[in-house]
């Protein structure tokens, strides 16, 4: 018995090591809410690429989360971050739900810094401006 548990915990803390590995974060107790106010705290209003997004900002697939609104003054707007934008990652983690993206927040955060890639589709409204993958470097200034 103390071998079978001794090969569990061990599996158990690869699957960890190897999800932190490839970008990902065990989202065990994050929930939406959570990543809703985390979100706020970073600068933004965000929610999940639906189909309905998908198809007014030409994506591929109907994966990720967007920015509604990005609060003035905040580090995400002192980052550069704009409405529309889908974001793809937060340092090293990929965004696929608010569940990713508040599970990076709580992680990255408290750091004061980190990046944080978004892609913007191209703008119709404006001719010569395509879309694509952007970074944009957080720094949180402390009063």
């Amino acid at each position: 018995m103390r071998i079978f548990l001794g090969i569990l915990c061990l599996w158990l803390g690869l699957i960890a090591l190897q999800a932190e590995t490839f970008g990902q974060l065990p989202n065990e107790n994050m929930t939406e809410e959570k990543a809703l106010i985390l979100a706020e705290q970073f600068g933004i209003d965000v929610g999940e690429v639906d189909e309905e997004i998908k198809k007014i900002l030409g994506l591929t697939k109907a994966e990720g989360v967007v920015v509604y609104a990005v609060i003035g003054g905040s580090p995400a707007e002192l980052s550069g971050i704009k409405v529309k934008a889908i974001i793809k990652e937060v340092d090293k983690y990929e965004i696929k739900s608010l569940v990713d993206l508040g599970t990076a927040l709580e992680q990255t955060l408290p750091t004061k810094n980190f990046t944080v890639a978004t892609y913007e589709p191209a703008d119709p409204e404006n001719q010569g401006v395509t879309g694509g993958l952007n970074f944009h470097f957080v720094r949180i200034l402390q009063d």
